[in-house]
C-alpha cells in the first residue's frame, strides 16, 4: 500500500516521453495464444496490470520473457483453459482471455473479472456476441463456462460500441469457419491496434476504428513481432498536470489525433498547444479558463478515462465547468477527495458542476480507482503545500514510474510506504 508525497507548486517543464498504451497491451497479450507459437511485442509499459495479465498466461502454459520494453510471448504449450478466481479478479482485462481460450482450446472456464470500482460495467454484450458465434455459455455462481466446438462467423450488431465485447469478439472470430461482420463496433485506436497485431499474425480482419469491423476466420496464424501504439491516456495526464502547474512540456511519442477532443478542451482553458508527428507541446502561463461542457462519450469523443484529469484542472480555472458522465455510473467518487483539498465540486448523478477557486491546499487522500487516482496526484502538483495520495497500487496499474517521470520535469513527488 505505497503513497505519493507531492510538495504542490512546482511548475513543470521540460520533456516527457510516453509509454506503451495499457489498453492495447492487455488484449494483444491474450492474443499471443492464437498463434500457438512465438510472439515478440515492442514497446510495453510494466504495469501493475501488465505483470496481472502475465502470471495468468503464465499459468495457462505460456512461456514469457518481459525484459526492457520487449515482451517475448511463447504459446506453444497452452493447454490449460481454466483461470483461477483469484486471478481472473486482479483486473477487468482478464474477460479478454475468454474470446482468445475459446478461439484456441474450443472452450473456456473463467470467473467475472475485477478492476476498478467505477460504477456498474456488465459483460452482457460480450457473452451475447460469443453466443452469436456458437459458443455455449453456462453462467452459475459467479462462474462462465464456454464451449465452443464449433465456432462460427455470424453477423453481430453491438447494443452498445462496447470497446471489451468488440475485442473480444474479434479474438474469437479470429480462427472462426466463415466471416464475422461486428456493426456498431467500439472505435478506439485499442481496438485498431488489436486488428493489426492480428493481422501481423496471418488474421483477415478489416475495418477497426470505424463502426463496421469484418473478420474472415483463418485455419491458423504464425508467429510475430510487433510494436504497440503510445498510450493516448497518459499523454493526456501529462497535458492535465502540465495544464495544472501552468508548466511547459513537450510530450514526446504522443499521437494527436488521438487526443484531439482533450487538446479543443485545453485550448478552451487557455493553454497553447503545438502538436507533430509524434509530439504534442503544451504551455500553459496563467490561470486556465473554464470550460462551459464537456460531455464522455465513445470515441472518438471526449474519453472517460481522462475525465477525472481535466476536473483537477477545471477544479481551480476562472468560472464555473459542468461535465457529464455518460460512460460509467460512478466515475465521480474522486470529487469528494478533491473537495477535502478546497475544491468546489457538486455532484448530482452524472453530472458534475465545478466552480473553480483561486487555489486549493494539500491533503492527506485516498485512490479508490486508476484514474481518479491520478486526478488526485495532479491536484497534488498544482496544490498549495504537502499532499498524500493514498493507494498508489490503483495509479500503479496504469502508469509506470508516475513519479521518476514527474519529477523529471521538475515535480517534487515521491513514493513512500
Amino acid at each position: 500500500m505505497g503513497k505519493f508525497k507531492i510538495n504542490g507548486g512546482k511548475r513543470l517543464y521540460g520533456e516527457v516521453e510516453v509509454h506503451g498504451a495499457k489498453n492495447s497491451i492487455l488484449p494483444i497479450l491474450a492474443a499471443t495464444i492464437l498463434n500457438e507459437g512465438v510472439s515478440v511485442i515492442h514497446n510495453c509499459p510494466r504495469l501493475k496490470d501488465v505483470d496481472s495479465m502475465i502470471e495468468i498466461l503464465e499459468h495457462i502454459g505460456c512461456k514469457i520473457d518481459f525484459n526492457g520494453r520487449d515482451i517475448v510471448v511463447d504459446a506453444r504449450d497452452v493447454k490449460d483453459s481454466e483461470i483461477p478466481d483469484n486471478l481472473m479478479r486482479t483486473m477487468r482485462s482478464s474477460i479478454f482471455l475468454m474470446g482468445a481460450l475459446i478461439a484456441r482450446n474450443k472452450k473456456a472456464f473463467i470467473s467475472f473479472p475485477g478492476g476498478c470500482d467505477i460504477g456498474h460495467r456488465p459483460i452482457d454484450l460480450h457473452l451475447k456476441g460469443l453466443k452469436k458465434l456458437g459458443v455455449e455459455i453456462e453462467e452459475s455462481y459467479g462462474y462462465i463456462r464456454c464451449k465452443g466446438v464449433r465456432v462460427r462467423g455470424n453477423e453481430i450488431h453491438l447494443d452498445l460500441p462496447s470497446v471489451g465485447a468488440t475485442e473480444n469478439i474479434m479474438l474469437a472470430a479470429t480462427l472462426a469457419d466463415g466471416i464475422t461482420v461486428i456493426r456498431n463496433a467500439a472505435k478506439e485506436p485499442e481496438i485498431e491496434d488489436l486488428q493489426n497485431f492480428l493481422n501481423s499474425m496471418g488474421a483477415r480482419i478489416t475495418g477497426a476504428g470505424t463502426n463496421t469491423i469484418v473478420i474472415e476466420g483463418v485455419k491458423k496464424l504464425h508467429d510475430t513481432e510487433y510494436t504497440i501504439i503510445p498510450d493516448r491516456i497518459v499523454a493526456g495526464t501529462y497535458l492535465c498536470a502540465a495544464a495544472m502547474t501552468r508548466g511547459e512540456l513537450t510530450i514526446v511519442k504522443a499521437l494527436k489525433e488521438h487526443l484531439e477532443p482533450l487538446i479543443s478542451k485545453l485550448k478552451e482553458t487557455g493553454c497553447e498547444l503545438k502538436t507533430g508527428n509524434d509530439y504534442i507541446k503544451i504551455t500553459c502561463n496563467k490561470r486556465p479558463k473554464a470550460v462551459d461542457m464537456i460531455v464522455t462519450l465513445p470515441y472518438p469523443g471526449f474519453p472517460t478515462d481522462l475525465q477525472p484529469q481535466i476536473v483537477s484542472v477545471l477544479s481551480i480555472a476562472e468560472g464555473t465547468s459542468i461535465v457529464t458522465e455518460t460512460i460509467f455510473d460512478n466515475r465521480f467518487k474522486y470529487t469528494e477527495e478533491l473537495v477535502r483539498m478546497g475544491a468546489d465540486i457538486k455532484v448530482e448523478g452524472r453530472v458534475a458542476v465545478i466552480r473553480g477557486v483561486d487555489k486549493i491546499t494539500g491533503a492527506k487522500v485516498l485512490a479508490k480507482d486508476l484514474r481518479g487516482g491520478v486526478a488526485l496526484v495532479i491536484a497534488g502538483l498544482g496544490a498549495e503545500g504537502t499532499t498524500v495520495v493514498e493507494g498508489a497500487e490503483h495509479i500503479d496499474r496504469g502508469y509506470e514510474s508516475l513519479e521518476k517521470a514527474l519529477k523529471s520535469v521538475g515535480a517534487d513527488i515521491v513514493r513512500i510506504m
